[in-house]
């Protein structure tokens, strides 16, 4: 069973505590991570991307020339995919990229997440996060004492909208809860802070 530090949120040591070997300590797999991710950004997709085919071009309401007599190839509209200005055969239309992946390996992706935060000593379990008002200095002031100055994920139990403001001005820092975490943005920073109560709820939770 991992054994990190519990800290304070000045950075001090408040002892140590114990995390779920089953959701932060198996060995990450890579390949389930992979398609997390590629699942999740197929999601983000807009997919607002159209042709015209050529029922929906303008013009090319009659027949440029008769059927038979002219010499040359018969044509039915100015506007069929092989003339300048004709429509698009088989262009894309707006669809949605978005696909799932069965839940044991969406949850196999998120618990090799949080494991390789633990094996690579990038995770940091507070006891408690409190911000009274929301000041974007209480924020960078924590980040400094935990040296997370780079791209950091804040996860909480429950919605704080003081810790939420507070982050809001500071670009690589994010705040989810824990029924928020998802693996694109473990993987996306480089230190996880979480709450005791969260990481013992994600233990609970993903353990099943």
């Amino acid at each position: 069973m991992p054994k990190v530090a519990l800290l304070k949120q000045d950075g001090s040591q408040a002892g140590d505590v114990n995390l779920n070997d089953a959701v932060f300590g198996i060995e990450p797999n890579t390949h389930v991570l992979h398609e997390a991710v590629v699942m999740q950004r197929a999601s983000m997709r807009q997919g607002t991307h159209k042709v015209k085919n050529r029922s929906e071009v303008r013009g090319g309401g009659s027949k440029p020339w008769r059927q038979k007599g002219t010499g040359r190839a018969r044509q039915g509209s100015i506007r069929s995919p092989q003339w300048v200005g004709g429509g698009t055969v088989f262009g894309p239309t707006p669809r949605s990229y978005s696909y799932k992946l069965p839940k044991k390996v969406r949850r196999l992706a998120l618990r090799s997440a949080l494991s390789s935060k633990v094996k690579e000593d990038n995770l940091c379990v507070l006891d408690n996060i409190t911000i009274d008002a929301p000041k974007t200095k209480e924020v960078k002031n924590m980040l400094a004492a935990l040296d997370a100055d780079t791209k950091a994920l804040i996860v909480t139990e429950e919605e704080d909208v003081n810790i939420a403001r507070s982050a809001n001005n500071l670009p690589n820092v994010h705040v989810l809860t824990v029924k928020e975490v998802n693996v694109l943005d473990l993987l996306q920073h480089d230190k996880l802070i979480i709450t005791k109560d969260a990481a013992e709820k994600a233990g609970e939770v993903l353990a099943q």
